[in-house]
């Protein structure tokens, strides 16, 4: 099948194009990026030597016309502009913003500006998610933070109170994007850690929400407190969340367990084990861990993912293969790096 990949400079597009050049059935035709158009691919991503002689485009519609499936990997806003000149027969995964949300409303309070709409929400392991999936031509992919909750938190609602969630975590400084930041500089990064977009506002807030309402039914409230983590990418995300009665954590445990045990990319962990960022490092693969807090009787499950990988890239490439009836893990069981 033709690819085309619009707006591939970013460290999500730059991911993509690494995993793209692994996958037996993809092959990408055309790569734009509007500030580096006319640039060597290798000058912004050295890494990507499968593309050394290929050049960034500029944006042409007709360019995409031969194309079969197009990603799009830009900034909140913009790819709804994008979408009304594209071959409407090509199947679209997005994975910016745009698409995510139902409510309008919620765009306008977290994103600003006109809602363009809601596509299927492409997270295959939320129950009911898959078969939706596998019938749409147009996917909005998860955001990264939203993918690591709503697996860290589904299972839990046989179990807890979902209408009062907890979360903290801590994501590396491509979660921020490429674009320049004093605040995210070597020396701004490295050795500290600082919260952001502190109460209650992070625009991931009302995506979490809605994907755990469509998934369980009940009405999903939660607290989230993202954390800048000196280290390039990876999510480590702690939720905890009040059980609906006593339950011992073997047994909290073993929900998981069941929920997630035909899943491949989902791993909980054994007893004992913890989720590591750097286990899931370069993998589409996330690792999760279930324990009760007795004292308090709260549920507390860790979570870990590579923030570029199942919570932008990877997660788009598993959303294609759905979309084109293709084995869904194709050019993606690659297991995480380690240290």
């Amino acid at each position: 099948m033709k690819i085309g990949v619009i707006g591939a400079s970013g460290y999500a597009g730059g991911e993509l194009l690494r995993l793209l050049a692994g996958h037996p059935k993809f092959e990408v035709c055309c790569v734009t990026a509007h500030s580096n158009a006319g640039e060597l691919i290798t000058s912004v991503h050295p890494q990507l030597t499968a593309y050394s002689d290929r050049k960034f485009s500029a944006f042409n519609a007709s360019d995409f016309d031969c194309c079969e499936l197009i990603f799009l990997a830009l900034p909140h806003g913009e790819s709804s502009t994008v979408i009304a000149n594209l071959n409407p027969k090509a199947k679209i995964v997005d994975l910016g913003a745009d698409y995510r949300l139902e409510d309008s409303a919620k765009w306008q309070k977290y994103y600003g500006g006109d809602h363009a709409g809601t596509w299927t929400y492409g997270a295959p392991e939320i129950p009911g998610a898959r078969e939706a999936i596998a019938k749409s031509s147009r996917i909005a992919n998860p955001g990264c933070y939203a993918t690591a909750i709503a697996l860290g938190t589904v299972p839990a609602a046989k179990i807890a109170d979902i209408s009062d969630v907890v979360v903290v975590a801590a994501s590396g400084t491509t979660g921020a994007g490429r674009s320049a930041k004093i605040n995210l500089i070597a020396s701004e990064v490295m050795g500290s850690l600082t919260s952001y977009k502190f109460g209650g506002v992070h625009q991931h807030t009302p995506e979490i929400e809605e994907a755990l309402t469509r998934a369980t039914g009940v009405s999903a409230k939660i607290s989230f407190t993202p954390i800048l983590a000196p280290m390039p990418r990876g999510i480590l995300a702690t939720i905890t969340m009040k059980l609906n009665s006593d339950i011992s954590s073997e047994a909290a445990h073993k929900i998981y367990e069941d929920a997630y045990k035909s899943e491949e990319f989902v791993q909980v962990l054994p007893v004992g084990q913890m989720p590591q960022t750097s286990s899931v490092l370069g993998s589409n693969y996330v690792a999760i861990q279930v324990a009760v807090d007795s004292h308090t009787n709260r549920l507390v499950v860790s979570v870990a993912i590579d923030n570029l990988v199942k919570g932008a890239a990877g997660q788009a490439m598993q959303n294609a293969n759905l979309i084109c009836g293709f084995p869904e893990n194709l050019g993606l069981s690659g297991l995480g790096l380690g240290v």
